[in-house]
């Protein structure tokens, strides 16, 4: 479990940073991708300490893998939303 918890906080400082670089990006471009994205991560972040926290006593994880699917479509509607501006 001490292995488990130490590779999910690498995750988590991972995902954190790149949403902080995300973040950064939006700030200076103003773009929704960079919004979105970062959001995405942020999510990722949340989910990876939630599954940390929830690891000894809880049973019914599928809300946490919910999360991680969250995650995933702001990712994908992001890029969708910004082929569609691209395309007018």
């Amino acid at each position: 479990m001490h292995l488990a918890a130490f590779i999910s906080g690498l995750l988590a400082a991972g995902y954190l940073t790149i949403g902080l670089f995300f973040a950064r990006f939006y700030k200076r471009t103003r773009d929704r991708l960079f919004l979105l994205f970062a959001i995405a991560f942020w999510v990722l972040v949340v989910q990876r300490v939630a599954t940390v926290l929830t690891a000894e006593w809880i049973e019914n994880v599928t809300w946490l893998y919910g999360m991680r699917l969250l995650a995933f479509v702001i990712i994908l509607v992001a890029i969708l939303d910004k082929n569609r501006a691209s395309d007018g």
